[in-house]
């Protein structure tokens, strides 16, 4: 995928709460919220633990899909379909994971220990309103 689309890359770039959908060994989605942003023109980024249920699901199958819903226009969102191509840990991930912690408060984030970011490829990313 080129160059991600504005309104994709404006709801990322904002402090919007994503949902990311990974496998789990027998085949059902896993879901849950977090944090994202934009890592690169045409990448996202999301920090977890390295023992998370969706970095031990990544691990053994990197496809995720991620949804998420502007918090200033609910009927408007974005559908990302892509694979995990990187798991990023030390001084790197912490770049990155107060980065994203700034942009949802402001702050570093408070914990210093046990983290890792996983840094995704979107193959499909689309901007959708409802309603």
């Amino acid at each position: 995928m080129t160059e991600m689309i504005n309104e994709v890359r404006r709801l990322l770039e904002r402090p919007n709460y994503a949902h990311i959908a990974t496998l789990l060994p027998d085949g059902a989605p896993h879901s849950v919220p977090v944090w994202i942003d934009v890592e690169s023109p045409d990448e996202v980024v999301i920090l977890t633990s390295p023992g998370s249920r969706k970095a031990r699901n990544v691990k053994r199958d990197p496809r995720v899909a991620i949804s998420i819903t502007d918090v200033d226009q609910p009927f408007a969102s974005v559908l990302i379909r892509g694979q995990v191509t990187e798991l990023i840990d030390g001084d790197r991930a912490w770049e990155i994971i107060d980065r994203i912690a700034r942009k949802y408060t402001g702050q570093p984030y408070p914990l210093r220990t046990d983290r890792i970011v996983l840094r995704i490829k979107p193959d499909h990313a689309e901007a959708v309103t409802f309603g």
